[in-house]
């Protein structure tokens, strides 16, 4: 079961308007076992009912690659940051293009990162130990943050790539239960 669509380059055919497709949601999440496939497609200003039919030409090309069901979702560049669009920040933050092979964002020069703010003050010495080791490794094993190209910012806060949130929050929560997450638009 393929459910990484981006990565394995697709041989797809579609339209000079066709601005980038982009998969996005739990299937570009490491560690997780998705449902579906959820697709944007980014068209240039065309009318919608040909937005839907190309779009489900797409679907139709990408559905032979994987045995998920496919949800694909055309818009505009308007339609996209439009206010009622509740899939943006998903998109913006965890979408991949197939065009680029790379964060979708990037195309408007930012970098998406996930933040995660910890409180260690009131665990116990070996606890705070564990944390450290789960960071930083422990006898020559790494540990997620050189595991996962993260970044400890500072005390009490690390920086990592969206598509690894799942796993850095299923071992930090072994740990702690204080800390907070912020999804982050970084301009390069």
């Amino acid at each position: 079961m393929i459910h990484n669509l981006w990565q394995k380059k697709p041989k797809l055919t579609y339209s000079k308007e066709t601005q980038d497709i982009i998969q996005f949601g739990s299937s570009v999440m490491e560690n997780t076992i998705p449902n579906d496939i959820d697709i944007a497609i980014l068209f240039q200003k065309i009318p919608l009912k040909e937005q839907l039919l190309q779009a489900q030409t797409i679907k139709h090309q990408l559905q032979k690659l994987t045995n998920l069901p496919i949800h694909i979702t055309p818009f505009d560049l308007y339609s996209l940051f439009h206010e009622g669009n509740f899939a943006k920040e998903n998109i913006l933050i965890y979408g991949k293009s197939f065009i680029t092979k790379d964060y979708f964002s990037k195309k408007f020069n930012l970098t998406p990162k996930i933040q995660i703010s910890y409180e260690l003050k009131n665990l116990k010495k070996k606890d705070k130990v564990r944390f450290h080791y789960l960071l930083k490794g422990k006898k020559g094993k790494y540990g997620l943050l050189r595991k996962y190209n993260g970044k400890l910012i500072n005390p009490g806060l690390i920086e990592i790539l969206p598509e690894y949130e799942k796993i850095f929050l299923e071992s930090i929560k072994k740990i702690t239960s204080k800390f907070k997450i912020k999804k982050i638009l970084i301009q390069n």
